[in-house]
């Protein structure tokens, strides 16, 4: 296999490391796809594994007796499993899952945190990216206390059209009710009310993006806060092409 090099790379936490903290990370770095539905880590189970996500989204749900509900989201700014293995746990009570298909670059969580421990600049950037996680599901209370179906969907579409490549979610209505814990008929009412407002186009199975500054708006102080602290926090990513996307790569 030919070795990785930090500028090829597409995660963001990947490139932001100084090239010597990079250079001790990279044997352990190992690429592997992520099949749609795959479970990276599974609730009460010891983590073996981390990924750094190089293209594609995974899902953090919480899953209880009356359903499951989304409370984050990861893709190219981000590590899987970061938390726990860097707090000093060894597990989770969450579910992460691939909820739109891509590649990763695993290593050993043992191994992650081996090298993390031996250089202290590549920790702190992972402690940075942790918090700026908790902050986004601090941002995903907020909207689920506050907001209402349209203003939430307008946020969850905004975050996973920064984790992609394009202005086109693949997702069906029953699945964006799954993640936003509402009826599905709350959802179909919310995405007809973004296709009025000329902020999105539906087609079957697909919600194209056709105005983002739109769904800006709509979402409101719902979105943006923990965006603008990945911005300030994880050195040498200014915002992105899209103006308002800090995870977009330059």
């Amino acid at each position: 296999m030919a070795q990785l090099q930090q500028a090829d790379l597409r995660n963001q936490l990947l490139r932001a490391l100084a090239p010597e903290d990079f250079a001790a990370l990279q044997p352990g770095l190992r690429p592997e796809d992520m099949p749609v539905r795959q479970v990276l880590i599974a609730p009460h189970t010891k983590i073996e594994t981390v990924h750094f996500v190089e293209a594609g989204i995974v899902s953090v749900t919480n899953d209880g007796t009356r359903g499951r509900v989304e409370i984050g989201l990861i893709g190219r700014e981000g590590l899987v499993g970061s938390a726990p293995i860097l707090l000093g746990d060894d597990r989770t009570p969450y579910t992460h899952f691939v909820q739109a298909a891509g590649h990763m670059l695993s290593i050993d969580a043992r191994e992650l945190l081996r090298v993390a421990e031996e250089r202290p600049a590549l920790r702190l950037l992972l402690l940075r990216y942790i918090h700026t996680y908790f902050a986004q599901t601090a941002q995903t209370a907020f909207a689920n206390a506050r907001g209402n179906t349209s203003m939430r969907l307008a946020r969850w579409l905004l975050m996973y059209q920064d984790r992609s490549d394009g202005d086109t979610v693949k997702v069906t209505h029953e699945f964006m009710s799954l993640m936003l814990g509402v009826e599905r008929a709350g959802v179909t009412t919310a995405l007809r009310r973004l296709e009025q407002d000329a902020f999105v186009r539906k087609h079957r199975g697909l919600v194209e993006i056709i105005d983002r500054e739109g769904l800006l708006g709509l979402a409101g102080d719902s979105y943006g806060m923990a965006e603008a602290e990945y911005d300030r926090l994880i050195d040498g990513l200014g915002a992105g092409a899209r103006g308002c996307n800090p995870l977009t790569p330059s």
